[in-house]
C-alpha cells in the first residue's frame, strides 16, 4: 500500500471520466420517457419568481423554480436587481441549440474575453436531490452511482491509504467502465470498509436540460456565477441532464429568443457587432 497514493491522481481522474460517462449513457437510454414528460413529472413547484427580460429585440418572460434551486434563483435575482446584466448582450448563439449570456466582459470592446467572466464567486450546482434512501441491495446503476459518489470516491480522495477492497471495486469500475462492480456488495459492505455510515440515498434528477429552459452555464461542476443560456432545440439537450443546473423556462416570448439564436455571428458564435441582442432591462412583476 505504500506505493498506492502516487497513483491515486490520475486513477481518481480516470473514474470521475467514468462517472461522467454512464451517467450520460444512464440518463439517454431508449428506456428513459421522453424529455417533455419527464419535465411534467418533475415540474412540482409551488413558489414561482416571475421574469421580464428586456432585450434590444424584445421582452423575453420567464419563471425561476424557486422550491426547486432556490440558492441559483436568489442567485439571478440578486444580479439582476444591482441591475448587474444590464448592458451585457448575448455572446454565445448556436442555432438549434441554445442563447448565452450574462457575461460582465461584454461590457468592454474586447470581445476576446467575452465569456470568461463572473461575478467574483462561484456556487453549487442544484440538478440532483434526494430520492429514496438506499437500504441493503445495491441492485440498480442509480444506487450504485449514488454509493459511488458517496462513499467511495470521497474514502480514496480522503484517505492516503484507503481500504484494499474498496480500491480493487474502484479498478474493477475503471476496466469495465461502468458500475457494475459496486453491485457485488450491500450498503453495509461499502459502510464497514470506509467507516463512512452517513445515510445513502438514490439521485433525482430534478429537471431535464429542455426546449425553452435557462440553464446556469459553468465550467465544470459547481462553477456556477452569473453566466446563463436559454435552450432552443426542440428536442432539448439530454447529454448535458445533470451537468448544468436548471432554475426556470421561459413562458412568454421564445419567439425573440429564437431572434437571437439565429443573429449572424463570427466564427465563435459570437452575434457580429451590429447585430448584438442586449440586454437593457431585468424585472419582477408580481
Amino acid at each position: 500500500m505504500k506505493n498506492l497514493n502516487k497513483n491515486l491522481i490520475p486513477l481518481l481522474i480516470a473514474f470521475l471520466m467514468i462517472a461522467i460517462s454512464v451517467g450520460c449513457q444512464t440518463k439517454t437510454s431508449p428506456a428513459e420517457k421522453p424529455t417533455e414528460q419527464l419535465m411534467k413529472e418533475k415540474e412540482i413547484v409551488t413558489n414561482k419568481t416571475k421574469v421580464e427580460m428586456e432585450t434590444t429585440y424584445g421582452t423575453i418572460e420567464l419563471e425561476l423554480w424557486d422550491d426547486l434551486t432556490p440558492k441559483t434563483v436568489q442567485n439571478f435575482v440578486k444580479l439582476a436587481s444591482s441591475g448587474y446584466y444590464n448592458g451585457l448582450y448575448f455572446h454565445r448563439v448556436i442555432p438549434d441549440f441554445m442563447i448565452q449570456g450574462g457575461c460582465p466582459n461584454t461590457r468592454d470592446k474586447d470581445r476576446s474575453n467575452d465569456g470568461r467572466g463572473g461575478p467574483g464567486y462561484t456556487f453549487e450546482d442544484e440538478c440532483y436531490r434526494n430520492g429514496e434512501e438506499i437500504i441493503g441491495k445495491i441492485d440498480t446503476n442509480k444506487k450504485a452511482e449514488a454509493v459511488w459518489a458517496k462513499i467511495i470516491l470521497p474514502h480514496i480522495q480522503n484517505n492516503r491509504t484507503p481500504n484494499e477492497d474498496i480500491v480493487t471495486i474502484a479498478k474493477e469500475c475503471q476496466a469495465a467502465h461502468n458500475f457494475d462492480p459496486v453491485m457485488k456488495h450491500d450498503l453495509k459492505f461499502y459502510q464497514e470498509k470506509t467507516g463512512i455510515m452517513d445515510k445513502v440515498y438514490e439521485q433525482e434528477l430534478i429537471a431535464p436540460v429542455s426546449y425553452g429552459t435557462i440553464c446556469m452555464a459553468n465550467s465544470g461542476p459547481n462553477t456556477n456565477g452569473s453566466q446563463f443560456f436559454i435552450v432552443t432545440k426542440k428536442d432539448g439537450a439530454p447529454w448535458l441532464d445533470g451537468k448544468h443546473t436548471v432554475f426556470g423556462k421561459v413562458t412568454k416570448g421564445m419567439e425573440i429568443v429564437h431572434k437571437i439564436e439565429n443573429l449572424p455571428r463570427d466564427k465563435n458564435d459570437n452575434p457580429n457587432p451590429e447585430n448584438q441582442a442586449f440586454i437593457t432591462r431585468i424585472s419582477f412583476p408580481k
